[in-house]
């Protein structure tokens, strides 16, 4: 049975305060991940942080603390072989790449391991979920974006959830996560569909009690969890 996982994305935390930003997230108890969304301004319209910030933030949350801090590093890069040692230096823990930013994920996915992180592969709203199908014995976990990358705070894409139930049915042991617009409202339908990561950006880190959205938002999945289980 996978877990109940809510991973808040860092792009939506205060930059200037970063690591006490974060803190106040995790000190919710709830969260046992942080989304890092590492953009080089190719692959999406943006450009964010890389390898130095998420050094920086990992000495905030060592791993050797009584609860480690898992970095869930989403590489939205034309190239994601080339960050893939950095990243791993630099502290990160899972590797989520995108299809759409490769033409030979095997070689990717099999760099990642070699390296020692958790190998992820993410696709884009208009990708179908079937290109996943030859990899996904390989992968530790799959991204499935309800909103198009490089952005936050846009609205959730209902439409998506499909894929997610798709992927379930096929994948029941598999990590499901889902990114974009997601929230109290929109948490449920994607908890139902199968997704078991819940990426919580503007949500969590903007919200005046952050415990209460972290709390509900694992709650919610949980019992989709139980309720498939059963």
């Amino acid at each position: 049975m996978v877990e109940p996982i809510i991973s808040p994305s860092i792009l939506a935390s205060n930059f200037a305060d970063l690591g006490c930003s974060c803190k106040r997230v995790v000190d919710t108890g709830d969260v046992d991940w942080l989304h890092l969304d590492v953009m080089d301004g190719h692959f999406v319209p943006n450009i964010s942080f890389g390898p130095p910030v998420i050094e920086s933030l990992r000495k905030q949350f060592p791993r050797d603390s009584n609860k480690p801090i898992v970095f869930d590093c989403h590489m939205m890069v034309s190239d994601p072989e080339e960050w893939i040692e950095a990243i791993a230096k630099a502290g990160g823990d899972s590797y989520t790449f995108h299809y759409e930013a490769t033409k030979d994920p095997a070689s990717v996915i099999a760099k990642i391991k070699k390296h020692g992180l958790k190998a992820a592969m993410g696709i884009k709203p208009n990708t179908p979920i079937d290109v996943v199908y030859p990899f996904a014995d390989d992968l530790d976990m799959v991204l499935v974006m309800t909103v198009e990358p490089g952005f936050g705070g846009q609205k959730f894409m209902a439409d998506m959830m499909p894929k997610v139930e798709t992927l379930r049915q096929k994948y029941p042991h598999l990590n499901i996560e889902v990114d974009g617009g997601l929230g109290k409202d929109t948490v449920k339908p994607a908890a139902v569909a199968g997704a078991n990561v819940i990426v919580a950006g503007t949500s969590v880190f903007k919200a005046e009690n952050p415990k209460e959205v972290t709390q509900f938002l694992k709650k919610t999945v949980e019992e989709s969890i139980l309720a498939r289980s059963k």
